[in-house]
């Protein structure tokens, strides 16, 4: 039996649809598919090298991390043994000091002032 149509006065045969595909010249068809090869591995690359750069610095921020924290453990025990190590001695000292700094340059720049104002300045100190 034949499979063959007519349509619109023309012998349809079955088989492939649509267009056939150009004759493309294997060679370069194939350089192109190369080329193409060659620029996925070069961002894969690419991509390996950012994601290792990334890890590495997570890693380093990690590590700075821990140290810090061991030197946080470090100052706790100290102070639960009823020591003030010296960081802790010196952080305390310099922040007084830069209060009291600040609090005399507002004195300087306030001038004469009424005593509500003194009052409120004192209250947003604390």
């Amino acid at each position: 039996m034949d499979d063959s149509k007519v349509v619109g006065g023309k012998v349809k045969k079955p088989g492939k649809r649509g267009r056939k595909p150009a004759k493309i010249d294997l060679k370069a068809k194939l350089e192109r598919s190369r080329q193409s090869a060659r620029e996925c591995r070069a961002r894969k690359k690419l991509r390996y090298q950012y994601l290792e750069e990334l890890v590495s610095s997570r890693e380093r921020a990690i590590c700075a991390l821990r140290e810090e924290l061991e030197m946080y453990k470090q100052w706790c025990m100290a102070m639960d043994q009823g020591k003030i190590p010296s960081e802790i001695k010196a952080l305390l000292t310099g922040e007084e000091q830069n209060k009291s700094q600040q609090n005399s340059s507002r004195h300087l720049k306030a001038g004469k002032t009424d005593a509500n104002s003194n009052s409120l300045r004192i209250c947003s100190l604390q």
